[in-house]
């Protein structure tokens, strides 16, 4: 048994043995005027020994305060640090109390995250598929919801509020329009011009009218108003919804007696599928004004001759097969807005996880659902 050089050997002793055990014997008091101190020594004794085992034994320790506790807990945390164990021995009955009222058992204990090893690809891949069930399960009801909600206004068209229709035709169509317009303008004059390089070898300028006007209503005019609608409303579907989820607006609304699908969804998915088709037919007609323009410019083309091409190749049922596709497009861009908006979960970040992957959905059925139809009309029309 050691005792330190200082004068602090009356309050306590230690010993070392080679297996890495050091024991301080702590005599007569630890208080608040030697505290301190016996932090400093305690310190420099397990920087020294680098003691795997930690014992403090109190058979003499005949009082403590606060600070002698925090002397203690200090050490505690110490050795937790070190991955070391500590433990006090000779407990007398009025230490013991002392303890107990500060809650020493709980004071400097430190939680360690234990390594965990990386998942197997079995394992990720059935994490995977239980999600996927879920979101599928979760899609289903909200859909069937939605259905139950709609036979309920056809009883009473009353239940619907217009003013949230038009408001939601206004925020879907109209602000769109500008972006709408502006792209499709563009898209029209860069197919123009890319198939003009190619025609022109052929003598064949008049048909970028061709090309133009029926890629466009068939198809990349209702995708890209489709996309750009997802990209403004369905997120904004999911962020609106999403929000009142969160600050229980929500369930408000279900105890009121209020159903929420008739309140916030229909009136969503009504203004989009009155509002898209009509986007769809701007935008056709601004990318054939795209075209027009690269016709006149640099094919040579008349402003009458371009016109009549156009009217020549595009039917009546090209264009309502466009604006059919785009009421599809509508009704799940707004769906899917929604579903995830009522999804969300726990706080403010979930929020933008819902606005991200109702975008990212309802760009994905987009695409799934113009390859469907396109499979459909090839074997109809062939």
């Amino acid at each position: 048994m050691a005792a330190p050089k200082n004068n602090l050997s009356n309050f306590y002793r230690f010993s070392h043995d080679k297996s890495g055990k050091l024991t301080i014997y702590l005599h007569d008091r630890l208080y608040r005027e030697n505290a301190s101190s016996l932090i400093e020594e305690f310190n420099v004794l397990i920087r020294k020994h680098q003691p795997k085992i930690l014992v403090a034994d109190l058979l003499h320790l005949h009082f403590l305060d606060d600070f002698g506790v925090a002397v203690l807990v200090g050490l505690k945390k110490a050795m937790g640090d070190r991955r070391g164990n500590f433990s006090l021995t000779h407990i007398n009955e009025k230490v013991n109390n002392i303890l107990s009222i500060h809650r020493f058992d709980l004071l400097g204990q430190q939680t360690y995250l234990e390594q965990r090893s990386a998942p197997d690809i079995f394992t990720r891949m059935g994490d995977a598929a239980i999600k996927f069930g879920e979101d599928q399960v979760s899609m289903l009801t909200f859909l069937g919801d939605t259905f139950h909600s709609l036979f309920r206004c056809f009883g009473n068209s009353r239940m619907l509020r217009l003013n949230d229709i038009m408001e939601n035709m206004r925020r879907v169509g109209l602000n769109a329009l500008p972006i709408v317009v502006l792209i499709s303008f563009l898209l029209g004059l860069i197919m123009a011009f890319m198939s003009s390089v190619q025609l022109q070898q052929f003598g064949a300028n008049i048909y970028v009218a061709s090309l133009v006007s029926l890629s466009m209503t068939r198809e990349l005019g209702p995708i890209m108003t489709a996309i750009i609608v997802a990209g403004r409303s369905s997120s904004a579907f999911a962020a609106e919804i999403g929000s009142m989820k969160i600050t229980e607006e929500i369930d408000a609304l279900f105890t009121m007696g209020i159903d929420p699908h008739i309140f916030l969804v229909l009136p969503r998915i009504i203004a989009s599928c009155l509002v898209v088709p009509l986007l769809v037919l701007f935008s056709d007609l601004f990318a054939i004004a795209g075209g027009l323009v690269v016709g006149v410019t640099m094919l040579d083309l008349t402003i009458n001759g371009y016109v009549t091409q156009t009217i020549n190749t595009v039917s009546l049922y090209d264009l309502f097969l466009g604006i059919f596709k785009s009421a599809v497009f509508a009704i799940l861009i707004s769906w899917t807005g929604c579903l995830r908006g009522f999804q969300v979960k726990g706080g403010v970040a979930s929020v933008g996880k819902a606005t991200t992957s109702a975008v990212v959905s309802s760009i994905f059925l987009i695409i799934l659902s113009d390859s469907i139809f396109v499979v459909i009309l090839r074997y109809w029309e062939g």
